[in-house]
């Protein structure tokens, strides 16, 4: 059964099962940049071979490899040439567990799904680290949509809280299995995978399979990415795998690290073009701007008893 055929099916359920599909399932189509983002241009460091990628609705500019650049990438003799970035990403995971407490940011998420490119969701997200808990306010396309989620303190799963946006807000919050087929649909991943951290050793555990095969490029380069008045320092790291092998999950894929806070805040893969000469088509994008490290969330701050902000009528 289509994930579409599915959907409907449910739909005709009950008012209370239509608003916990649709709470977090995408729609199709391109979304519009938020007020304030640029559209991007992605440019190769060979500027004469220099090509518009796919919009992302995130600024980004690719510059002239730069010299100093802030993290050690220098490939050792005879090694893979995705070792340098595995280290960094094994570096990246140290840093936020000693450093990095909890974060609030801007999150941009665009995902294919059931080989349909889903409308962009931007949400503004508070993260705790330990016990990892969540917050998702929606911005766009559905603004007000908002869902709640903590683990135990031993990481045992939680329970996903969400309540829809406009005429279906009036039917309250519903509590859901954060990976159960009503939360999941129209969703690549679960609410409990999102964040910095899972983004960075879910790139460790591909990158870790990835050394055991050849035909893989590697690059790196230095830009800035955010709206036209935040700007971020970044190194963007770029994989390649020219030829479509079934141990390789996509074609070509992107990490942007942010050169002061030493995290990646944007991810983009991209998959094999159907035509030679096509742009590769989107697979999945998450962007974090405008991130806030350490501000001090407590379990209060995710707790729908003592936060009057939550579901806030």
């Amino acid at each position: 059964m289509s994930c579409q055929l599915r959907l409907r099916v449910l739909r005709q359920c009950t008012p209370a099962l239509a608003l916990a599909v649709s709470l977090l399932a995408g729609r199709g189509a391109q979304a519009q940049a938020p007020a304030g983002t640029v559209e991007p241009v992605h440019r190769v460091a060979n500027a004469a071979a220099a090509q518009t990628q796919q919009p992302t609705q995130v600024a980004a500019r690719i510059a002239e490899p730069a010299a100093g650049a802030p993290f050690d990438l220098e490939q050792k003799p005879g090694e893979h040439p995705l070792m340098p970035a595995l280290r960094v990403a094994q570096e990246g995971v140290q840093h936020i567990d000693a450093d990095i407490k909890d974060y609030s940011a801007i999150m941009y998420k665009q995902e294919r799904i059931d080989g349909e490119l889903q409308e962009q969701e931007v949400a503004f997200v508070k993260v705790r680290h330990q016990p990892f808990s969540v917050h998702m306010f929606f911005l766009s396309p559905n603004k007000g949509r908002e869902c709640l989620y903590v683990a135990g303190p031993n990481g045992e799963k939680g329970v996903l809280h969400a309540r829809d946006s406009g005429f279906r807000k009036k039917l309250g919050v519903f509590e859901l299995d954060p990976d159960g087929r009503l939360a999941m649909a129209g969703q690549k991943y679960p609410i409990s995978k999102l964040g910095i951290r899972n983004l960075t050793t879910e790139l460790i555990d591909v990158a870790s399979k990835d050394i055991n095969f050849g035909e893989c490029e590697v690059r790196t380069l230095q830009t800035t990415i955010g709206t036209a008045t935040d700007k971020r320092p970044v190194t963007v790291i770029e994989v390649v795998h020219p030829t479509p092998r079934k141990n390789f999950r996509f074609h070509k894929a992107q990490v942007f690290i942010d050169n002061e806070l030493r995290v990646p805040i944007r991810y983009a893969a991209y998959l094999w073009p159907q035509n030679p000469g096509e742009e590769p088509p989107l697979e999945e994008a998450y962007t974090y701007l405008n991130l806030k490290v350490n501000n001090g969330f407590t379990d209060a701050d995710f707790d729908r008893t003592k936060n009057v902000e939550l579901f806030k009528n």
